[in-house]
C-alpha cells in the first residue's frame, strides 16, 4: 500500500457462520486421518444446507476411517459450534458422505521414488506471506481486529456469560491511517445471529464491552460508527438461512485483503498441498523478517508445479520499508529454507493433527502452541536474520 492518508476495510466470520462450519468440519475430519497416519493425503470438501451436510474429498491414508465414523466427527463439531437449532442441528441433520481415493495421476506426481528425494507439490499454484508493524501480532490491524471481536463474543457465548447470542456472526472494521499508520476506527459492523426477542439495544452493550476490551486505546472514539445487525432481526442464520461451502473465506483466513492471495483455499488439505504449507512457510518467513527489524512489512511470493519439489520463484517485497536489499533477502531465502513441500512439513512440523483450531478466526496472526499448532506463528528465525543479513 502507498504511505499515505486513506481507509481500509476488513472483515471476519464467526465459527457458526456457514463457510466456516463448513471449514471446520473438513479440518476435524483431516486431524483425525493425521492422527491415525501422519502421511495421510486428504482433500475434503464439505457443503452445508438446512438440515443437510454433504462430505466429499480424495484421500490416500493407512489410516482408514469408516463412514458412520466420519459422520460422527462432522456431528461433534456442530455440536462444538452450537448448533441445535429447528432447520440446523447436529442430532439429526442428514449427512452424506462421499470419500475416494485420490487419483493416481495426482499421486504420482507428489508421491517421491526415492527415500532421499523430496515429495512434488502436491499441483502448481501460487502463494503469498505477509506481515506488518500495525500490531503486535505483526498483522494488518482492520483484519486482526475484526476477528478479536468475533472470538471473544464466540468465548462469551460458550461460556454462558451472555445469553441470546446464536453462532452465526460477522464483523467489519474500517480504519483511517494517516502516512501509513492506523489512527482510529471509522466504523464497525457487526451481525451476530441472536434467539427471537433479542433487540439491539440489548447487543449494543454486549458488542461495546467486547469492542471496547479488544481495540487500542483511543481507536473508538465519539465519531465512530457502530452499526449494529443493520438489517433487523438475525434469527435465522447458519446453514438454515445460506448454504455453506469450505474454503470460500480465503481473504477472512489471510490478511483480509491488505496484501495478495494466490487463490488456493487452506482448510480440508493436508500439507503435500502447498496452498497450505507453502502459504504458511511464506507467513512464517515474512513474520520474522518483520520482526527481526529488517522491514517494516513484508510480502513473499512463492510459486510451484505439480510434481516438482522446489519453489520455481521466490518473490519479496518490502515498499521501501527495507534496511536490506529486497534480492539480498530472497536469495538468503533460497539458500537458507528448504522449500520443498517435505522440507516445509518438516520445518514447521505440519504433519500433526493441528488444523481444526485453524478453521475460524483466521490462520494468521494466532499464538503458537504447544501442541503444535499456529508453527508458522513463531519467531524463531529472528537471531539468524539478523546476524546474516544486518
Amino acid at each position: 500500500m502507498n504511505k499515505e492518508n486513506y481507509y481500509f476495510t476488513s472483515e471476519s466470520v464467526s465459527e457458526g457462520h456457514p463457510d466456516k462450519v463448513c471449514d471446520k468440519i473438513s479440518d476435524s475430519i483431516l486431524d483425525e486421518y493425521l492422527t491415525r497416519d501422519p502421511n495421510s493425503r486428504v482433500a475434503i470438501e464439505t457443503m452445508a444446507t438446512t438440515n443437510l451436510i454433504i462430505i466429499a474429498g480424495e484421500v490416500k491414508s493407512s489410516g482408514k476411517i469408516k463412514t458412520n465414523e466420519i459422520e460422527e466427527i462432522a456431528r461433534k463439531t456442530v455440536k462444538d459450534i452450537g448448533y441445535n437449532l429447528e432447520g440446523f442441528n447436529w442430532e439429526d441433520v442428514e449427512i452424506k458422505i462421499y470419500i475416494h481415493d485420490q487419483s493416481p495421476d495426482i499421486a504420482m506426481g507428489v508421491d517421491s521414488k526415492d527415500d532421499n528425494k523430496s515429495e512434488g507439490a502436491g499441483d502448481q499454484g501460487i502463494m503469498f506471506g505477509y506481515a506488518c508493524n500495525e500490531t503486535p501480532e505483526l498483522m494488518p490491524a482492520p483484519i486482526l481486529y475484526s476477528h478479536k471481536i468475533l472470538e471473544v463474543l464466540a468465548k462469551k457465548r460458550h461460556s454462558g456469560q451472555v445469553e441470546g447470542i446464536l453462532p452465526d456472526s460477522k464483523s467489519q472494521i474500517t480504519l483511517y491511517y494517516e502516512a501509513g499508520v492506523p489512527k482510529f476506527v471509522d466504523s464497525i459492523v457487526i451481525s451476530t445471529q441472536h434467539v427471537e426477542g433479542v433487540t439491539r439495544n440489548y447487543l449494543k452493550g454486549i458488542l461495546q464491552g467486547i469492542i471496547g476490551d479488544v481495540l487500542p486505546y483511543g481507536w473508538f472514539t465519539d465519531k465512530t460508527k457502530l452499526l449494529i445487525n443493520p438489517t433487523g432481526n438475525f434469527v435465522i442464520g447458519g446453514p438454515a438461512g445460506d448454504t455453506g461451502l469450505t474454503g470460500r473465506k480465503i481473504i477472512v483466513d489471510t490478511y483480509g485483503g491488505a496484501a495478495p492471495h494466490g487463490g488456493g483455499a487452506f482448510s480440508g488439505k493436508d500439507p503435500t498441498k502447498v496452498d497450505r504449507s507453502a502459504a504458511y512457510i511464506a507467513r512464517y518467513l515474512a513474520k520474522n523478517i518483520v520482526a527481526a527489524g529488517i522491514s517494516g512489512e513484508c510480502t513473499i511470493q512463492l510459486s510451484y508445479a505439480i510434481g516438482i519439489s522446489e519453489p520455481l520463484s521466490i518473490y519479496v517485497k518490502t515498499d521501501n520499508t527495507s534496511i536490506v536489499d529486497e534480492n539480498v533477502i530472497s536469495d538468503f531465502i533460497r539458500e537458507n529454507i528448504d522449500l520443498t513441500p517435505r522440507g516445509i512439513m518438516n520445518y514447521l512440523n505440519l504433519n500433526k493433527p493441528i488444523y481444526s483450531k485453524t478453521s475460524a478466526y483466521g490462520h494468521f496472526g494466532r499464538d503458537p502452541g504447544d501442541d503444535g499448532t499456529f508453527s508458522w506463528e513463531k519467531i524463531d528465525l529472528v537471531k539468524t536474520l539478523k546476524n546474516e543479513l544486518l
